[in-house]
Parts: structure tokens; sequence; C-alpha cells
């Protein structure tokens, strides 16, 4: 009797451990397949409590403010008339949806941070983030709930820029550190410690003559271009507020 027993619980106790291996998998599934949105909803009820307050409200404030002057000396040199005679792409629209940082990942190499923002709000993979001072990045994927941001200090990120100072577009590459690369594939372009640097009205990733940053130092050890380092007029790893641009490109 003990012996049918011990055969009779072990078939049974076979039968839950394979229904648990079997729910696991299917889990996984799960997850790879949501590319992990679950965790980060999850993630969004659990940091809700300590997501940033109100109380950096004149900092924000005071860097949009920087900002809109960085942005009206760069509207008022720009060639309007060129961009639309090479019929060039420019924004045609100027929504914002305001959003915390609930999560960030800048000091590791795929440099990343969440938003307390996702697919309910209307973010689209694709929207630009901006935050005080310039250019943070974009929206790489969604959840309902978050939605992850690609910096362009990570090695994804390759954007076309501009140099206003000495009117030529240049390359931005992220190289996982706080100082994205510039390349400029012209050794006679007389770049300067101090310019501005901007989005190129030639990109069809983002919006004319969003600031990004300044230059910091410059390498002329190539022949055939120049290379510089950016230091970025927005800082993502102290900012906790943002603003996802829902601006179309035509």
């Amino acid at each position: 009797m003990l012996d049918i027993r011990r055969i009779s619980n072990s078939r049974w106790w076979h039968k839950k451990k394979n229904w648990l291996l079997f729910a696991i998998f299917l889990f996984l599934v799960f997850v790879r397949i949501s590319k992990g949105a679950f965790y980060k909803d999850l993630y969004y009820f659990i940091s809700k409590p300590f997501w940033p307050g109100q109380f950096q409200k004149e900092i924000v404030l005071e860097s949009i403010h920087k900002e809109n002057l960085i942005k009206l000396n760069l509207l008022k040199k720009d060639n309007t008339r060129l961009r639309r005679s090479l019929s060039i792409q420019e924004s045609s629209n100027d929504y914002h949806i305001s959003a915390a940082v609930i999560s960030r990942k800048t000091g590791s190499w795929w440099r990343q941070i969440i938003l307390n923002k996702g697919a309910k709000d209307g973010v689209e993979i694709g929207n630009i983030v901006i935050g005080p001072g310039g250019l943070l990045g974009r929206v790489k994927n969604t959840s309902f709930f978050t939605s992850s941001v690609t910096l362009i200090t990570s090695p994804e990120s390759k954007l076309g820029v501009w140099l206003d100072r000495i009117q030529i577009n240049g390359l931005l590459v992220g190289v996982g550190d706080d100082y994205p690369s510039l390349i400029l594939y012209s050794k006679d372009a007389d770049i300067k410690v101090g310019d501005f640097v901007s989005s190129s009205p030639a990109s069809t990733l983002l919006p004319p003559n969003i600031p990004i940053g300044i230059v910091q130092s410059i390498d002329e050890t190539f022949k055939s271009k120049k290379t510089a380092k950016i230091s970025l007029l927005a800082k993502p790893h102290v900012i906790d507020w943002v603003q996802i641009l829902k601006a179309k490109i035509e």
C-alpha cells in the first residue's frame, strides 16, 4: 500500500512539475513577443509614488528659456527659401506631451530612458524627445503606459545636424559616453570650440533647428574629415521631466 501511494504521489508531482515548466515556457514566450512591455507597465505602477515632483519647475522653465533664445537665433538665420526649393522636409505640428522619467540607463553602453507616457497617451515610435536645453533622443518602442527613448548618446543614434556659423551639415553619432561625436566630411571645415549644433534642415528624422549642444573639442587627426566632441545642452542623467514632440515631418 505504501509503494502504491508513493507511486501515485510521484506521478502527481511529475504531472504538476510538467505543467509548471510549460507555464513558465509560455510566460517567457509572452515576454519575448511583447518585448518586455509587461515589465515596463508593471514598473510604471510600482514606481509611481517615486516620480519626480513639481519642485523642478523653475529649473525647467529657465532651461527652456535658454533653449528658446537659441532657437530664435537659429530661426533668424535659417534659409527657408532654399529648403522649400529643394523640397526638404520641415516640421508642421508642434504638439507636445509632457512626461516624467521613471527609469534611466545613462551610465551603460546602450543608453536609454523610460517615460511614464505610452501608447494610451498617443506616443508613437519615432517621436522626438526634448528636455530643458534641447534634444534628448527618439522613442524606440512603447507599451500601453510607458515609452522607451534611445538617447543621442547611444551608439544606436545617428542624426544629421547643422552648424549655423559655418553653414554646414554634419553627422552626430553616439559613442556610449556623455559626449557624442560630430563628423564633418570636409577637412577644410572651419569648425571652432563653442560652435552651436542643432538639428539639420535637411534631416528626414527631426524638425530643423532643435538645439543639441556646443563643440567642446576638435580632433584633426583625420585627413579626409574632421571630428569633434559635443557637449549636450540637455543633460539626460539629471533631467526628470521631458516633452515628447509629436511632430509630423512632411
